[in-house]
């Protein structure tokens, strides 16, 4: 319980239990295991029933109390072998001592099992993409079904520090996640699709075949913070095939794309999640389809597996349960 202080002769300040205090003469150091052992003495009024709570001997607890005496310069304690009862001066201690120790174990209560309990502001940085692909719809039944949750979404297309930035977690595409990081997939593999507005493919003829896209007008999008494309990746018998297409238009975020297709700027190559509303009102057409592959899955990211916030661990729970159409 106790531990005999280390003085180093070139600092002016001595080290109990690794917690440097400062030991400035007339001030008494500030040795914590003995305030606490001080403490739980004075409420039994007993050294072996402290020493049962504190899990030490009574001899231990004994020695540490004296020793925390002799730092103090006062008797905190009159005892005989009979019976321990308060002295003024270590009353006087205890009357402010007993309720900062009990703020503190408060104050422990409040966060231990935080792990369990969904509570709190979870803090969310995700691409605009997945954003709306996979939670937006879903946010309001997980606020309804949590209700001490508060949410912060951040809308980032670059991969962010979420550590550095202080943030719960973030939601990306599997292969563009840090090696250090814990994630797991939110939903099921992505489809890409090539997509025109009805105006451009009246006007054009509708590509049959992946080289077929050579011929149009196509708008690219560049990896935020990058000098390369999206590629244009597709199924031709069994192999994977790689179209790199031209065109005049070039935008780093996938919502600014498929704004650029609906006006019948050209043609696009997109989530087909990210784009179904626009597919099922008939302003966007898919072609190729026969050779549009599943790429990956977004993930939600996070940098530790053990102790997850009951937050986080309630977000995910939710959005894979929302998103996923079969198990996981």
């Amino acid at each position: 319980m106790y531990y005999e202080p280390v003085v180093h002769k070139a600092a002016k300040h001595k080290q109990w239990d690794g917690v440097l205090v400062d030991a400035t003469p007339g001030e008494a150091p500030v040795h914590l295991p003995g305030l606490i052992a001080f403490e739980c003495v004075a409420r039994h009024l007993n050294f072996g029933r402290a020493a049962t709570e504190l899990g030490v001997t009574p001899t231990a607890i004994s020695k540490t109390v004296k020793q925390l005496e002799a730092q103090v310069g006062v008797r905190l304690f009159n005892r005989t072998t009979r019976s321990v009862a308060l002295s003024e001066p270590g009353a006087q201690l205890l009357s402010t001592l007993g309720p900062a120790l009990e703020q503190i174990r408060n104050s422990v209560r409040s966060v231990s099992g935080s792990f369990e309990r969904p509570y709190g502001i979870l803090r969310i940085n995700t691409s605009f993409v997945a954003y709306a692909s996979l939670i937006e719809a879903h946010l309001p039944a997980f606020l309804a079904r949590h209700p001490q949750i508060d949410v912060e979404v951040s809308l980032d297309n670059t991969l962010a520090d979420i550590v550095g930035a202080g943030f719960d977690a973030g939601i990306r595409l599997g292969h563009a996640l840090h090696r250090d990081m814990v994630s797991v997939p939110l939903g099921p593999l992505q489809r890409r699709l090539v997509l025109g507005s009805p105006r451009y493919l009246a006007k054009n003829s509708p590509p049959q075949k992946p080289e077929d896209l050579l011929k149009h007008e196509c708008i690219r999008q560049r990896l935020s913070g990058r000098a390369r494309y999206f590629e244009w990746v597709f199924h031709v018998k069994k192999q994977e095939v790689s179209i790199d297409v031209g065109g005049r238009l070039v935008f780093d975020e996938m919502r600014s794309v498929l704004s650029a297709v609906r006006r019948g700027c050209g043609l696009a190559y997109v989530f087909e999640q990210f784009a179904a509303a626009d597919i099922a009102a008939g302003e966007l057409v898919p072609v190729l389809e026969q050779f549009s592959p599943e790429s990956e899955a977004f993930h939600v990211y996070y940098p530790a597996r053990t102790l997850m916030p009951g937050k986080l661990r309630a977000f995910l729970e939710f959005m894979r349960a929302a998103n996923w159409k079969a198990p996981a």
